[in-house]
């Protein structure tokens, strides 16, 4: 079986060294001949030319391919270009974080042709890429059946799961992303806190210390001791912190659904407000977002 991975940024470069330690047959398009040139040094097959890259997977039934680029627009042109050389039963998966709405729009698109459009929420970071990514995946039965061995064995252990059909995997992940905005905002306003008191705390130790064996322990709360190690005042960036989306795609979803999420909420507001002012909070969150998703900070 050969996978063909679309896109070979942060996560995807990741993903498909991922994929070919686990022993997959694995080819790559990306249209940045640097990122391709770079994909080949690792030992991955890379294509700039989407015809050749599809012409590699012509000997794979069913095809599978697993789209790892931007949201909106490029999805949709990607779709439109790769469709025409798919066939009933090819399966192709947008890894990214689309919103669901548009993934229900383009499996209706998709489903008289016969080609199983799977969405799969991903998870990790590019640690997580690299090493075991945890994924939230809607698909048909059939298809999931399918990508099964192949999940099972890039997946962190039981880091995987089949939320239902298709539109419920990024459903998932869209939730999962606004409780990390959450998360990292209650955690950025405690170390403000710290880093404002009477006393010299070294923020570092504090971060160590509370990742072992406290209630709030956890990987963000790694990242959180990671960063301070590399700057401890984190003098070096900007907190300006940026919304890829998916908080403000929850927030939306929880006012149709008339669910109360006022820290989810706030949390997307404290993003917006960063943007007009730099706060020791915003430093500790856009820190945490470069540290697990190589998310870009604006440098002092």
């Amino acid at each position: 079986m050969i996978i063909g991975l679309v896109g070979l940024g942060k996560m995807g470069l990741n993903l498909a060294l991922n994929m070919k330690d686990n022993n997959h047959n694995i080819i790559a398009f990306e249209i940045s001949r640097k990122a391709a040139q770079e994909a080949k040094t690792y030992g991955i097959e890379s294509y700039t030319e989407l015809e050749t890259f599809i012409d590699k997977m012509s000997g794979s039934s069913p095809k599978i391919i697993w789209l790892m680029i931007p949201a909106g627009k490029p999805v949709d042109d990607m779709i439109d270009n790769i469709s025409p050389y798919l066939s009933k039963g090819d399966i192709l998966i947008d890894g990214g974080n689309s919103n669901y709405k548009d993934t229900l729009r383009r499996f209706e698109k998709l489903e008289p042709l016969g080609i199983e459009f799977v969405d799969i929420g991903t998870s990790g970071g590019m640690e997580g890429a690299r090493n075991g990514i945890c994924a939230m995946i809607g698909a048909s039965q059939e298809a999931y059946n399918t990508l099964k061995p192949l999940l099972e064995s890039i997946s962190i252990e039981n880091g995987f799961i089949h939320t239902g059909p298709n539109g419920s995997g990024h459903f998932v992940k869209m939730v999962h992303n606004g409780i990390e905005y959450g998360m990292m905002q209650a955690i950025g306003e405690g170390f403000e806190i710290l880093k404002e008191s009477r006393f010299d705390l070294d923020l570092e130790s504090i971060a160590d210390v509370w990742n072992n064996g406290s209630v709030i322990r956890g990987w963000l709360m790694e990242l959180a001791a990671r960063m301070f190690k590399k700057d401890a005042g984190l003098n070096g960036i900007k907190g300006i912190v940026q919304s890829s989306g998916e908080g403000l795609w929850t927030v939306q979803e929880a006012l149709e659904l008339k669910v109360a999420a006022p820290v989810i909420t706030e949390s997307l507001f404290a993003r917006y407000r960063s943007e007009k002012e730099d706060t020791f909070t915003g430093k500790v969150v856009a820190g945490l977002r470069n540290e697990f998703g190589g998310h870009s900070v604006v440098k002092k």
